[in-house]
């Protein structure tokens, strides 16, 4: 939680996220909330885009990511992620094709972060536009 928060603090423009089911550990949090809320009001030009590949167990009422999506739409679009594109079990946030917090498998807490690193940022990036146009 703690480095995806870090990530979505520097972020500028945009962020990206792949997520299997919006994980309530991370992005339920208030923290993460909050810092998502001063990203998107910052500045008139922000947008966060998240791909949920397990939409059933992610929209749950009362939800305060979605809750946020529904109010600031013009900052935060969400898409279901098709069944035949689903990645293996990875989870990522990118900010600005500059940072990522990325894990290999959602369902641990083990990953990496690495801030100002456009080379590795841009490659995951470029799978998740496509997955997102694919969406």
């Amino acid at each position: 939680r703690a480095a995806v928060i870090d990530v979505v603090s520097r972020a500028q423009r945009t962020l990206a996220i792949l997520t299997p089911n919006l994980e309530p550990e991370i992005y339920e949090h208030d923290d993460f909330l909050l810092a998502l809320k001063r990203f998107v009001l910052a500045k008139s030009f922000t947008r966060v885009r998240v791909l949920i590949s397990e939409p059933g167990r992610a929209i749950k009422p009362g939800n305060q990511f979605v809750q946020m999506g529904q109010r600031l739409s013009s900052y935060i679009e969400f898409r279901n992620l098709a069944q035949s594109l689903q990645p293996e079990a990875q989870a990522y946030c990118i900010a600005d094709a500059d940072g990522i917090v990325y894990r290999a498998n959602h369902t641990t807490g083990e990953g990496m972060i690495a801030q100002q690193t456009p080379e590795i940022a841009r490659l995951y990036l470029s799978e998740f536009d496509q997955l997102w146009q694919a969406s």
